[in-house]
């Protein structure tokens, strides 16, 4: 699943292209694609059609499309494989186009939602006072966010009693931080995914803030993280952060700060990579 750097790759594709267009009409070409509208792909268009895109704005992971003359918004869930294009009206279509959005304009491009796992999808929600989709009201906001509290999250990772990568990956804590960008984070701070965040002082807290900014702020300048196709900015093309990577898919490799061998471990269905030198264990853990 994309993380920040790459929803917000996104994101800035489409304030540049779609912000201020007003919808012409929808077509959704696969019912999986409009699933968490409840009332269906037709009233999902019918919703749509006639109003106004306002400025794109994202929340960690989170994106969705305002209508500036509606208290809604478009939610795009991007799942495994989703992709939001912004493509010549006169395109072949893609293999798996789910949505197709035109707008009321001479500019010739439309919106395309291409989904190849269907796993993703759109959604129209109303909004909160704050202007996030209901739904993702109690996510947390994210290290980018000039609102984002450092002080607060300090004594919140204190008082959740867990361990450094399971509070780095809870969105009601720090939201936008995901597998990759938690490894990699973890690296530069040489801390173990597994130690635990009981012990962490203000100074160690904000020296891992600081490394997590620093890691999506270095993605963010090179369009994010693809290790294939499938994750690309509304014209199609990949990032490429994947070739800077210090600690994730790393395994067997020199570690580029001592040159022990990386180690990859099995966590919560996923995997943690890390240096047995520079990242070492906490006692507690084998």
């Amino acid at each position: 699943m994309p993380e920040l750097p790459e929803v917000e790759v996104v994101r800035r594709g489409l304030e540049r292209w779609v912000s201020g267009r007003i919808v012409a009409d929808v077509q959704v070409l696969h019912p999986r694609a409009v699933r968490r509208h409840i009332a269906g792909g037709e009233d999902f268009g019918a919703r749509l059609k006639g109003h106004r895109i306002g400025l794109p704005q994202r929340r960690g992971k989170y994106l969705w499309l305002p209508l500036a003359d509606s208290p809604s918004a478009v939610l795009a869930h991007l799942g495994m494989s989703g992709q939001l294009l912004v493509q010549p009206q006169d395109a072949a279509d893609e293999k798996h186009l789910r949505i197709r959005v035109g707008f009321e304009d001479a500019l010739h491009t439309e919106l395309r939602f291409v989904d190849q796992r269907t796993f993703g999808g759109l959604s129209l929600h109303e909004t909160t006072p704050d202007g996030l989709p209901d739904v993702i009201a109690h996510i947390a906001r994210d290290p980018l966010d000039p609102l984002f509290d450092d002080d607060a999250f300090h004594e919140a990772l204190r008082r959740r009693r867990t361990t450094v990568k399971r509070a780095l990956l809870d969105q009601s804590l720090i939201s936008g931080v995901g597998n990759i960008y938690a490894d990699e984070a973890l690296w530069r701070a040489r801390l173990h995914y597994e130690r635990p965040t009981t012990g962490f002082t203000r100074p160690r807290t904000a020296e891992l803030l600081g490394h997590v900014r620093d890691v999506m702020n270095a993605a963010l300048a090179v369009g994010g993280t693809s290790f294939d196709s499938l994750y690309v900015n509304v014209n199609g093309e990949s990032g490429y952060f994947d070739r800077s990577l210090d600690a994730y898919g790393r395994e067997g490799e020199p570690c580029r700060r001592c040159g022990t061998l990386m180690r990859r471990r099995p966590w919560m269905n996923r995997s943690s990579y890390f240096c047995p030198r520079c990242q070492r264990p906490p006692r507690a853990v084998s």
